[in-house]
């Protein structure tokens, strides 16, 4: 009862501190998604717009892109992770669209990036203004993403950097393939499946750069992480805080290293593999396309709100896996995903939210509550671009 009370005791407080704006976002979301759907290419234009906005309005105003837009405090500082992976979805719109700002915002990404880059290869975690700074693996991993683009797209500026970011990685791998020894303060400590997303940033490196290990390594922590799947497809230590109930977020980013692991190596195993996990999701997808935020070992649902992250970053891997495999239930799947986080979406209205994406839908979910994340956008418009050019190719 006492803990009933508190909790209750935070939720008045919390509410009494919300903003007009937080309040009216709510009340919108309460009454359930619009049925009209913007389609692809409105909402991936508005998409990229906002991000452009915030890397504009980023409170420390340094070129990378703010973290956040909260309905309660406003703009938030720059966050290097998630603006190493921005930067190839810009560059990937400039280059369909004929938009040069979106590229040279890229290259200005990159300028900050390596501006913070620490001597010996590794990059922060948590937001730029982090009291904390130390270097971390995950964050590392996705700015290295980014840093291949940019040494793909500009040329030598950015290889010396992308070496530096890739050569730490290699070399900090454990012996079992398991990276231990620059874990993230913000997160739970312990093991974690879903750095197939920094395996990725190394497959990226091996492809401007073949001969240094980089695949290697890779895969080397690919075939580790597949030793925490279970039978079901379902992956042990895969979340931030809570393995038992982990986001659908971190989830993707499994996943999507799997299909990044297939897609360098043509290794039919891993594969195999990354088609049980992404089976186990499908079946915790609902017909309207929800997918719950969190989920539980038999892949049912664990909260009653949705992360739109993790939806679009699914999607993006069964649209993979339909290429793949001509199987339709994965192309429709990820269509009514992609549909879904596209609806949630605002394209009038407060300049602030025009475009952008929450964390969670409805708004006060537990993730990212409050706010529109500027990682949400990047995965939306990557999965709506490739659903767009497999309905083009029929």
């Amino acid at each position: 009862m006492l803990s009933a009370a508190k909790q209750m005791l935070r939720n008045w407080r919390e509410q009494a501190a919300l903003s007009p704006a937080a309040k009216a976002e709510l009340a919108r979301d309460k009454q359930g998604l619009p049925a009209s759907d913007p389609g692809i290419e409105p909402a991936v234009r508005a998409a990229v717009q906002w991000l452009k906005r915030a890397q504009d309005e980023s409170a420390t105003h340094d070129g990378g892109v703010a973290r956040d837009y909260s309905l309660n405090e406003g703009w938030g500082p720059s966050y290097p992770e998630t603006t190493g992976y921005i930067i190839p979805t810009m560059i990937d719109y400039g280059q369909r669209y004929g938009d040069q700002d979106a590229i040279e915002r890229a290259r200005r990404m990159l300028d900050w990036l390596v501006s913070i880059q620490f001597p010996e290869g590794g990059f922060m975690g948590g937001k730029v203004n982090a009291t904390l700074r130390v270097p971390v693996t995950f964050n590392t991993g996705q700015i290295l993403i980014g840093l291949a683009a940019g040494a793909s797209t500009f040329g030598d500026a950015y290889l010396q950097p992308m070496h530096k970011a890739a050569v730490w990685l290699r070399d900090s791998l454990d012996a079992d393939g398991c990276w231990r020894k620059h874990a993230t303060p913000f997160a739970k400590a312990g093991d974690k499946t879903y750095e197939t997303h920094v395996s990725w940033g190394l497959f990226e490196a091996a492809r401007v750069a073949p001969g240094n290990g980089y695949a290697e390594a890779a895969m080397k922590q690919v075939r580790w992480a597949l030793t925490q799947q279970q039978a079901n497809g379902w992956l042990a230590n895969c979340c931030l805080t809570n393995p038992d109930t982990p986001l659908t977020h971190t989830l993707g980013y499994a996943l999507r290293g799997f299909m990044e692991a297939h897609r360098f190596s043509g290794d039919a195993d891993v594969l195999a593999r990354a088609i049980k996990t992404a089976d186990g999701l499908l079946s915790a997808l609902r017909p309207d396309g929800f997918l719950p935020g969190m989920l539980k070992p038999d892949w049912s649902a664990a909260v009653s709100w949705s992360c739109l992250t993790g939806e679009v970053q699914i999607a993006h891997s069964w649209l993979m896996l339909f290429e793949l495999t001509g199987e339709r239930k994965y192309l429709e799947a990820a269509q009514k995903a992609n549909r879904y986080v596209r609806r949630t979406m605002r394209l009038d209205g407060p300049a602030d939210q025009l475009g952008a994406v929450k964390g969670s839908f409805p708004v006060d979910g537990a993730y990212g509550r409050w706010q529109y994340l500027n990682w949400a956008p990047k995965f939306m418009i990557d999965a709506n671009l490739l659903e767009l050019d497999i309905s083009r190719r029929g």
